[in-house]
């Protein structure tokens, strides 16, 4: 009776585990340090503004800006119109750049971050090289974390 019990209970939280539960796979994303829910959360303070680009090609190009600019892109969801990155492979604090389409060829941008300096810099970056078409190219992300000083020395 214990093997059964045993395997009835290991049946039963893989079913529960791979039922699609949102809470469950948040949990299991957040232990492993890529959850996007608190970018998901954040939107209502997020960084907003309007491209004349329909919204799979802002997309691809904001993919782009992002991989060029040294962004460690973590999580690229076409089904919730948003890319999730850290700022670079040193920095991870979390980014969250969302979009949504308001007409045939305009695209919200929604640039996210439990951290005021990530959303600003990731913002910038985006939206600069949207509105110029230049991306600022940097070999080690958006940060060299080895230059940056310890606090007392």
């Amino acid at each position: 009776m214990g093997t059964k019990y045993y395997r009835l209970c290991a049946f039963l939280f893989l079913a529960i585990l791979l039922s699609g539960c949102a809470e469950i796979k948040e949990v299991c994303k957040g232990a492993i340090g890529v959850s996007t829910q608190v970018l998901e959360d954040g939107r209502k303070d997020a960084i907003k503004k309007e491209f004349n680009i329909d919204l799979i090609t802002c997309h691809n190009r904001a993919r782009s800006i992002l991989k060029d600019s040294g962004a460690y892109i973590y999580c690229d969801d076409l089904s919730k119109d948003m890319i999730a990155v850290y700022i670079s492979e040193e920095d991870t604090t979390p980014v969250g750049i969302f979009f949504t389409s308001t007409g045939k060829n305009t695209t919200l941008l929604e640039i996210s971050s439990p951290s005021i300096y990530g959303k600003e810099t990731i913002a910038k970056v985006i939206f600069e090289s949207l509105l110029t078409g230049i991306t600022k190219q940097r070999e080690k992300g958006l940060i060299d974390a080895t230059k940056t000083k310890e606090v007392g020395k």
